[in-house]
C-alpha cells in the first residue's frame, strides 16, 4: 500500500472567498466545477438545459449512476452535468483516468455523495478528508491487520460463515426453492467481516429477515443516494421523513458498533480476537508516533468496515454468480479449475484459494462490468492540465466513472459490454495500458481490505461451484440497484447438488 506524508495536526480552518477553508487552503464541502475548471465551456454536457434545474431532462433520481453511463457514450470520455446550480465533470476515458492517477498532481477528492456518509463515518478510513491525521494513523495501525499472516488466520472463520450459506442453500435446493442471492450474499458477507475483524456474530442465517443492522446501513447509504440528487434548498422539505428514519438508522449503527467495543473492552481487549482489527484498533499504538486511535475514532473505523467490508464484497459475489449462472462453458471451466486444484479435500486451505486463476478472473472480469464501487473523485493538489487539454486549478476535481472506464474501447476492445474472463489472462493484462481497471480505487487511498475481498469472493466462489449446480432464471433480465453501491436487483437461482458433493 502507497504511503503519504502524515498532515501536520493541530491545524484549524478559516474562512475563504467560497466558505470555510480548512487546512490545505482549498474550499471544504461542495465545490462546482466553474470554480475550479478555467476552460469549462470546452468540455461538452447534454443539450436542452433546463433553466435553474439543469441537466434533468429524461434522469431518473433512482439511477443517477446508469443515467450518467448513457450520457457519457452520447458525450465521450470528458463531459459535464449540471444540477440545482452544481456543476460536475466525470472522466472515462482511458488516457485521462490514467492521468488522475498520477499521485504527484491528484488526489482522493471526499466528492458529494462520500461526504453525505460522513455524518455516520466521520474521518473513518474511506471518508476522511486527506488533511484529516486520523487517516494516515489509522491506515498505518491497521494495515498489518491484512497482511499475509493475518489473512491466512482470517482463513477458518471465512470458511465457517461459508458452511452457514451452504447449509441455508442445502435446505433451499432440497425443498426446490430458489435462493435470493444479493441477500444470502449480503448476509455471508456481513458474517465474514463481523466474525474476522471484530470477534462478533450477527446471527444473521438465523433470521428470516435482514439483520437490523443491515436494514439500518441499507436506509443511511439510500439516504445519502437521494442527498445527491434533492435540491439543497428543498432537501428539508422532501427530506424530512427520510432525514428522521436515517437519524434513527445512524444511531442504531452506533450503538450496535459500541455494544460490540464494549464486549471487547470486557473482555480485556482480547475476548479470543487476538489480532483482529478490533484488537489492534484497542491496543496497537503508530510504530512511529505512539499515538492511539480515539474512542471516536474507533466507533467510525468499526462503522466503515462494518458498512464498506461487506457491502461491495457481496455485489461483487452477486454478480460473478449472476454471469456463471449465464455462461455454463465458463462456469464448467472455473469449476473444473476448482475440482483440480482443491483435489479431494472438501475445503481448501488457506494457500489453494489463491491458485485458482481462472475463476478469479471470472471474478475481476465481474467486477469489470459492474464495480460494486461505481465511481472514485481525484482532487488537482496544484495547478495542472489534465490530458494536456483541460486546464485544472488547485482543488477543482473529477469523478472517474469506473463502469465506464471498464468499458472503453480503447482499453478493451470493441467487444468491452461483453462479459469474457480471459481478458485477464496474464498475457492480455500485460497488453492493457496501466490504471485502466480500477474496482478499488486508485492510489493511497485505495481500498485498504482488497485482498481480504478477493480472497473472501474467491473461496466461497470455488466452494458454491463444487457443492452446487447453477440455473438462471431464464426470464430474468439484469436490473442494478444504486445506493452509492451497485447491486444486482431481483437476482435469484434455481440450485441442484453435485454428484458426490460433500
Amino acid at each position: 500500500m502507497a504511503q503519504t506524508t502524515r498532515p501536520a495536526t493541530g491545524s484549524t480552518s478559516t474562512t475563504g472567498p467560497t466558505g470555510p477553508v480548512g487546512p490545505t487552503g482549498l474550499a471544504k464541502g461542495f465545490r462546482s466545477a466553474e470554480q475550479g475548471w478555467p476552460e469549462l465551456h470546452r468540455i461538452p454536457h447534454p443539450p436542452r438545459r433546463v433553466p435553474l434545474l439543469g441537466d434533468v431532462l429524461g434522469v431518473n433520481v433512482r439511477t443517477p449512476l446508469q443515467d450518467s453511463m448513457r450520457i457519457a457514450d452520447r458525450l465521450g470520455p470528458i463531459f459535464r452535468r449540471k444540477a440545482f446550480g452544481k456543476e460536475f465533470v466525470f472522466v472515462w476515458g482511458a488516457d485521462l483516468a490514467a492521468d488522475l492517477a498520477d499521485e504527484s498532481r491528484f488526489a482522493k477528492h471526499v466528492g458529494l455523495g462520500v461526504a453525505n456518509l460522513r455524518p455516520v463515518a466521520g474521518d473513518g478510513l474511506f471518508t476522511a478528508y486527506n488533511h484529516e491525521p486520523n487517516w494516515q494513523l489509522a491506515h498505518d495501525v491497521l494495515a498489518p491487520g491484512f497482511s499475509r499472516d493475518a489473512m491466512a488466520g482470517y482463513h477458518p472463520l471465512m470458511l465457517d460463515v461459508a458452511r452457514q450459506l451452504t447449509a441455508r442453500w442445502d435446505e433451499r435446493e432440497a425443498a426446490g426453492d430458489a435462493v435470493d442471492v444479493p441477500g444470502d450474499m449480503t448476509k455471508l458477507t456481513l458474517e465474514t467481516i463481523a466474525r474476522t475483524g471484530f470477534g462478533h456474530d450477527f446471527g444473521s442465517f438465523e433470521r428470516a429477515a435482514p439483520h437490523p443492522f443491515v436494514t439500518a446501513m441499507v436506509g443511511t447509504l439510500s439516504f445519502a443516494q437521494r442527498r445527491n440528487v434533492v435540491p439543497p434548498l428543498l432537501g428539508p422539505l422532501l427530506l424530512r421523513g427520510a432525514d428522521r428514519r436515517n437519524e434513527a438508522d445512524m444511531a442504531y449503527l452506533n450503538r450496535t458498533v459500541d455494544e460490540v467495543v464494549a464486549a471487547r473492552r470486557a473482555a480485556g481487549g482480547s475476548d479470543g480476537g487476538q489480532g483482529d482489527l478490533l484488537n489492534r484498533m484497542l491496543e496497537v499504538a503508530h510504530p512511529d508516533t505512539g499515538e492511539r486511535l480515539s474512542a471516536e475514532n474507533i466507533r467510525r473505523q468499526v462503522i466503515t468496515f462494518l458498512v464498506a467490508g461487506h457491502e461491495t464484497t457481496s455485489g461483487a459475489l452477486s454478480f460473478a454468480l449472476h454471469y456463471l449462472s449465464r455462461h455454463p462453458d465458463v462456469l464448467a471451466r472455473a469449476r473444473a479449475e476448482v475440482d483440480e486444484v482443491w483435489g479431494a479435500e472438501g475445503e481448501p486451505a488457506y494457500e489453494q484459494v489463491a491458485k485458482l486463476r481462472y475463476l478469479r478472473r471470472v471474478l475481476d472480469e465481474s467486477l469489470r462490468l459492474w464495480p460494486t464501487a461505481p465511481g472514485f473523485a481525484r482532487e488537482a493538489v496544484q495547478d495542472t492540465t489534465l490530458g494536456g487539454e483541460h486546464p485544472m486549478r488547485r482543488g477543482a476535481w473529477a469523478l472517474v466513472l469506473a463502469t465506464m472506464l471498464h468499458r472503453d474501447p480503447a482499453a478493451w476492445g470493441e467487444n468491452a459490454a461483453e462479459f469474457d474472463p480471459d481478458r485477464f489472462a496474464p498475457s492480455a493484462v500485460r497488453a492493457r495500458p496501466a490504471h485502466v481497471f480500477k474496482p478499488f480505487g486508485t492510489g493511497a487511498r485505495a481500498c485498504i481490505g482488497r485482498q481480504f475481498a478477493l480472497h473472501e469472493a474467491t473461496l466461497v466462489l470455488g466452494l458454491l461451484l463444487r457443492r452446487y449446480d447453477l440455473h438462471a432464471d431464464p426470464g430474468y433480465r439484469l436490473r442494478i440497484a444504486e445506493r452509492l453501491t451497485l447491486m444486482p436487483d431481483g437476482l435469484t437461482l434455481r440450485l441442484g447438488r453435485r454428484a458426490g458433493a460433500a
